[in-house]
């Protein structure tokens, strides 16, 4: 079976002892205990995580709170006396909701559910890394993951805690931060042109004064980026004398 390496989150001792008691018998490798996320935070520096058990109401940071600082999240799994965050919980892409007291059986179904998309994430990144470049991009959205190929995406637009992949005629909606795509996504093909706004370079028609038309979308431009936007496109121009400035970045 596929190890993995678990975090425990829980204000309460007991609460803990359980989900050590469970983790150990199910033969996964528990890397930590924490009592409240600030901890957590510090162990993620240095420790790599697969799967979080993560209590909701805590001291100081709750555990919904906590996930929505994350910029890389691990699988989640959150254990609770309370029932009423639930939609929030899935809403925040959870593995699943465990209420307390939390029975071994319902604790296991729970693990299989983060098996199953761990092993898939792990084999989606096996297929990433057989070119020499990134091709494709996993973005859940509704319950469901979709594979994205880079080449079809012209831009992604930040919009509170979700992001929106657009591409050639739709648009996807998932749960995310443009910083964490923005490390994700390879620098040769995305550029940060804005705080609200990734483009494809390949898909920038033409830059206008403090914006770029990318397919038919006008997208503005931010002060503190248009510096590294004209810096990639001298280099583009230098390449290929006949691209101008203000006329088309495309052959």
């Amino acid at each position: 079976m596929m190890n993995l390496r678990c975090l425990i989150v829980d204000d309460e001792e007991l609460g803990r002892m359980l989900i050590e008691n469970y983790v150990q018998r199910l033969g996964f490798t528990i890397v930590a205990q924490c009592r409240n996320p600030l901890e957590a935070m510090q162990i993620m520096q240095s420790k790599e995580i697969d799967l979080i058990f993560l209590d909701i109401q805590m001291p100081e940071m709750s555990g919904l709170q906590f996930i929505k600082s994350l910029t890389y999240k691990p699988l989640i799994i959150l254990t609770t006396a309370y029932p009423e965050h639930a939609l929030e919980g899935y809403a925040l892409d959870v593995v699943d909701y465990l209420l307390k007291p939390i029975r071994f059986d319902r604790f296991t179904l729970a693990v299989n559910k983060a098996l199953e998309r761990h092993r898939f994430k792990t084999e989606m990144g096996n297929v990433e890394h057989e070119g020499s470049e990134k091709e494709i991009i996993l973005v859940k959205s509704e319950h469901r993951i979709h594979r994205l190929k880079l080449s079809e995406i012209f831009y992604i637009q930040s919009m509170s805690e979700y992001v929106s992949f657009h591409l050639n005629g739709s648009r996807i909606l998932s749960l995310g931060a443009l910083k964490a795509l923005e490390l994700e996504l390879p620098s040769s093909q995305f550029i940060r042109v804005h705080k609200s706004y990734i483009v494809a370079i390949n898909k920038i028609d033409f830059l206008d004064g403090n914006t770029i038309q990318v397919g038919k979308e006008k997208i503005p431009v931010g002060p503190s980026y248009k510096e590294q936007l004209l810096t990639h496109f001298n280099k583009g121009i230098q390449k290929s004398p006949e691209i101008t400035l203000g006329i088309n970045f495309k052959k």
